[in-house]
Parts: C-alpha cells; sequence; structure tokens
C-alpha cells in the first residue's frame, strides 16, 4: 500500500480531534496534504449510519451496533481511503478498526475474534502504518466531553463500559507494538503532538510531495481531498 495513513484511537474526551488537527497542520508546512477523516462518518451515508449508532434515542443491540459500524468502514475504505492511498496520499482518521475491536468487542464483550473478522471483511485488510493511542481514565475523558456537549449515545454507557474500551486499546497496542504509539492524553497536547510527529519523522521525509495539485508520481487525484472539518465536529 502506497501513501501514509494514520489513525487516532482512545477514549472518550482524548483528544482525537486536537491531534489530527496539529498532525495535518504540520504535514501541511512540510507542502503534504492530508485527508482528514472519521469514523464513524466521513461519507455521506456514513455521517447518517453515525447519527443512528451516536443517537441516544436508538436502541441497537451490540451485534447489530458492530454490523453498523462495519458497514460504514467498509463504504468509507472503498471509496475515501483507498483511492487516496493508492495515489501516494496521506490518510489521517479519527477512529478506525481499533475502536470496533475495543468498543463492540471489549466493551460490549463481543467475541474479539468476531469482531476482527466482520472488520477485516469490511476494510479487505486495510490497515493503518501508524496507531496513535490516546490513554485517558474514563471518568477524566468523559467529564471533558461532557464539557464540550450533551453525552451521545456511547458516552452514556458507565464508567465500567469505557474502562473496559480503555484496556481493549491497551491490548491491541501491547499486541503490536511496532504499529501503535500510546501516548498519556493527560499531557500538555503540545507535548503529544511533539511526540506524534518524532515517530513520523522519517517517513514523512520520505513521502511524495504535492506538486500543482498531483502527486509527484504521475498519478493525480480525480477529486479534492475529503476534508472533516474537526474543530465544528461534534466528536
Amino acid at each position: 500500500m502506497s501513501g501514509l495513513f494514520v489513525a487516532f484511537e482512545g477514549g472518550e474526551g482524548a483528544g482525537k480531534s486536537t491531534q489530527v488537527a496539529r498532525l495535518d497542520s504540520w504535514l501541511q508546512d512540510n507542502g503534504i496534504a492530508a485527508c482528514l477523516t472519521r469514523e464513524p462518518g466521513g461519507t455521506p451515508a456514513g455521517e447518517r449510519i453515525r447519527a443512528i449508532l451516536l443517537d441516544p434515542g436508538s436502541s441497537l443491540t451490540p451485534r447489530a451496533e458492530a454490523l453498523l459500524y462495519a458497514a460504514d468502514r467498509a463504504h468509507h475504505v472503498e471509496t475515501v481511503l483507498r483511492p487516496v492511498l493508492s495515489a501516494g496520499g496521506v490518510v489521517i482518521s479519527d477512529r478506525y478498526v481499533d475502536s470496533s475491536l475495543a468498543y463492540q468487542g471489549a466493551g460490549r464483550a463481543l467475541a474479539m475474534t468476531e469482531v476482527r473478522r466482520v472488520s477485516d471483511w469490511a476494510t479487505g485488510g486495510l490497515r493503518p502504518h501508524l496507531t496513535v493511542v490516546l490513554d485517558i481514565d474514563p471518568a477524566v475523558g468523559l467529564a471533558r466531553a461532557a464539557g464540550q456537549r450533551s453525552p451521545d449515545r456511547i458516552e452514556q454507557e458507565s464508567v465500567a463500559f469505557h474502562g473496559r474500551v480503555r484496556a481493549g486499546f491497551c491490548q491491541l497496542a501491547a499486541a503490536d507494538p511496532a504499529r501503535y504509539l500510546v501516548l498519556d492524553a493527560s499531557r500538555d497536547p503540545d507535548e503529544l503532538a511533539c511526540a506524534v510527529r518524532d515517530r513520523l519523522a522519517p517517513t514523512v521525509d520520505r513521502l511524495t510531495k504535492i506538486n500543482s495539485g498531483e502527486w509527484s508520481s504521475g498519478r493525480p487525484l480525480q477529486r479534492p481531498l475529503p476534508r472533516i472539518d474537526h474543530d465544528a465536529a461534534e466528536k
């Protein structure tokens, strides 16, 4: 897979959107335009699925929830992620497969092997080059989130649920340390951004630069890079 794919993961209120924006700014300073996206969402259809998943009025079984996330992800990968990456571009996503493994697997107590199998089928096995896990105490993160907006369906779950989610993220990272960067989300945002930059600097130095709206490999993107406004997004 060409290009660069970075996913940010973590519990509620961990500061993923802030770090997505910081990384994007640094890449722009280096002459690299990135596709900013999120899950659930990232496409018109995905945003409608997102509304269902996060609506406090939605009543969903754990399996139905997992399948909705997978449907969103399948469409997202095929219509956004793969086209950008195949053209040598950069994708920064606020959540990806690990969120399903942590939330529906660890949090909802669905079999991790089943959640992974569905996710792999939905994505065709597409994995990020780097997954940044912003680790935060659930009580602290939920308090942060509550200070920004009314809680959504997932945020309304118990602290115990979010504790299982946190443990799920940590277990995933421990199993594949070469592909993960785990950071203490209670640290200063500037320090976190610096740690992400340090990890990515060797790769960014080798990235294909954008030249006159085309990747210098000569394979132009046929449409503008998708960009979710994370400052305006609710989550």
